[in-house]
């Protein structure tokens, strides 16, 4: 994508491996030479209300601009024959009311062609995240993990479980990227059935993130934790597209998440 006289970015100190530039005011992306990706989608304001302590509460507009399937030219077709799927996000500096800027929190759905709710990998580029993790979308949320992670930290989502990411820097703008089945689909239905998920995050008089009960599922507690390595799924050091490109191995199991079956059901991110 080209913009024309932009001049307001965000550069991320983190090496990703992929020649992107980050616009902001307006949000969206720069493609560098041999690297493809599509036009931003932009999430409003108005489209994430439901999910917020504060349905009516004002704050920027989009929220956040979003681009899934981007790579390196010469590694288009074998993302493809491997089912993988590369997303970049860029979301706003400042607050939804009392909550930062954030997402509003889904389950991933069953991929048609693996037959399971798949699971992501997350990594930060640029800014502060704080990244929720609910074991269960129903009623009852089971484990609930509020994890940090800086530029360069990782964290990965398991099959079924609800989640969303958090800006936790209102004073800057967020730049991540995620490994994702390429069949990928969002599953919002106990999320809005619940009006959000089971914590919500405040920012507080001194600027940190306190966690707030959701009224609509059963008593649950919240775990703050920082974001950690994953040698229990063979994910190798070093930025995750380009782990992918000298070892996709290292990654199949967003795709193909069977091959660790018998991992799945005590993961924690």
């Amino acid at each position: 994508m080209s913009r024309e006289g932009a001049q307001s970015l965000v550069a991320p100190k983190f090496d990703s491996g992929l020649d992107i530039r980050f616009l902001k005011n307006p949000m969206g992306f720069e493609y560098g030479r041999g690297v493809f990706g599509p036009e931003p989608e932009y999430r409003a304001l108005d489209a994430i209300r439901a999910s917020l302590r504060d349905p009516k509460c004002a704050g920027p507009d989009p929220v956040y601009a979003i681009a899934m399937d981007v790579g390196r030219e010469q590694d288009r077709a074998e993302l493809q024959r491997r089912m993988l799927l590369f997303g970049i996000v860029i979301y706003a500096a400042g607050r939804l009311g009392e909550e930062p800027v954030r997402s509003q929190g889904h389950v991933h759905a069953v991929a048609p062609h693996c037959g399971w709710s798949t699971p992501e990998i997350f990594e930060i580029w640029e800014g502060r995240a704080v990244i929720y993790a609910q074991q269960n979308s129903g009623d009852h949320p089971g484990v609930c993990l509020a994890i940090d992670a800086a530029p360069g930290e990782r964290v990965v989502m398991p099959p079924g479980w609800a989640h969303f990411v958090v800006n936790a820097d209102p004073d800057s703008e967020l730049v991540f990227g995620a490994w994702c089945d390429r069949e990928y689909g969002f599953d919002y239905t106990q999320m809005r059935a619940h009006h959000g998920l089971a914590w919500y995050p405040v920012i507080d008089t001194t600027g940190e993130i306190r966690w707030l009960a959701n009224p609509a599922y059963t008593a649950s507690t919240i775990e703050t934790r920082a974001a950690r390595e994953y040698p229990e799924l063979g994910l190798t050091a070093g930025a995750i597209y380009q782990v992918c490109r000298t070892d996709p191995e290292a990654v199949q199991w967003v795709s193909d998440p069977a091959r660790l079956k018998s991992l799945w059901p005590t993961f924690q991110p």
